[in-house]
């Protein structure tokens, strides 16, 4: 059964005119609560501004969408790290799904296309962070993600309270299986 939305990669145009929409998804999940580097008084303009920003980075990166007749509902990037002692590794950065949008199993295919984003790009190690036993850190762990480890008070949630983040790693290719092996 297909499911009642797509997953696609946006272009910098698409996502430089996006930005109002990205805005939006990353607006309603600060106010549901979420950590992702904002606080609660975030406003629309700043939310979208941060969407132009991403959207003008020149570095190679992925911003991955979830999408239905309604528009865009669900947003994660995969950004390509720059040391050159790591040209195997990338970032995972802002998976976000709007609440509207929740329980449809967009979240698993925006990872799971994200996955073969960065296989694409030669990127075989990733890197992720998650706020401590929330339902992301659940989410990773069943797609057969990596705890590395928990850092206690590291950020705060859009209330102001300390929460604690776990750091995630998922290898895609075996050690064998690449040229720096």
């Amino acid at each position: 059964m297909q499911p009642p939305f797509r997953i696609r990669r946006l272009t910098p145009d698409e996502a430089r005119a996006a930005a109002p929409a990205l805005g939006e998804v990353l607006l309603d999940c600060v106010a549901g609560g979420a950590s992702v580097s904002f606080m609660a008084d975030l406003t629309l303009d700043e939310a979208s501004a941060f969407w132009r920003g991403e959207a003008e980075a020149d570095d190679g990166r992925a911003i991955l969408v979830a999408e239905d007749a309604e528009g865009i509902f669900g947003v994660v990037q995969l950004i390509p790290v720059w040391p050159p002692n790591q040209p195997h590794r990338a970032d995972v950065s802002k998976m976000l799904v709007h609440r509207h949008g929740r329980r449809l199993g967009a979240a698993r295919a925006l990872m799971t296309v994200l996955e073969d984003e960065a296989r694409a790009m030669g990127r075989w190690l990733l890197v992720l962070d998650t706020v401590t036993g929330g339902a992301a850190e659940q989410l990773y762990a069943s797609l057969g993600w990596t705890r590395a480890g928990v850092v206690e008070d590291f950020a705060l949630m859009p209330d102001g309270a300390l929460c604690a983040t776990t750091f995630f790693f998922k290898r895609l290719a075996a050690l064998g299986d690449t040229a720096w092996a």
